[in-house]
């Protein structure tokens, strides 16, 4: 694996750990389809939760969240419809809701977090 995707999967994991903290339950993780794939799946309550997660090593290209614009988030969407169309037992009557998780440092175990809880 190249150390990018290293990275990256080091901040996924740090998410998952950051919301199992909040009492997320993490139902899947990198779940791919045709359309893409979904970083983070976890139920809150009642709630679906679609998760992206963004790790930086530095600001220095952007904020993490920047690379979440409209055109990611319509993406999200579709996998998300995805996602439940094909976990009929899970998903079934749950509202789905996006999220993302923007981690930035140069070491994910200690990088700032921030999460936005629902994006629009």
């Amino acid at each position: 694996m190249a150390a990018k995707d290293e990275f990256g999967r080091a901040g996924e994991e740090r998410a998952a750990q950051h919301l199992e903290a909040l009492g997320y339950e993490i139902l899947e993780r990198n779940w791919r389809c045709a359309q893409g794939e979904i970083d983070l799946i976890a139920a809150r309550g009642d709630l679906l939760c679609v998760i992206e997660v963004k790790t930086r090593r530095s600001d220095r290209f952007g904020h993490p969240f920047e690379a979440v614009d409209e055109r990611k988030r319509r993406r999200l969407w579709r996998l998300a419809f995805a996602w439940a169309e094909a976990h009929p037992d899970i998903a079934r009557g749950r509202p789905l809701r996006l999220e993302a998780i923007g981690l930035t440092g140069a070491e994910p175990a200690d990088a700032r977090l921030e999460h936005l809880d629902d994006l629009r």
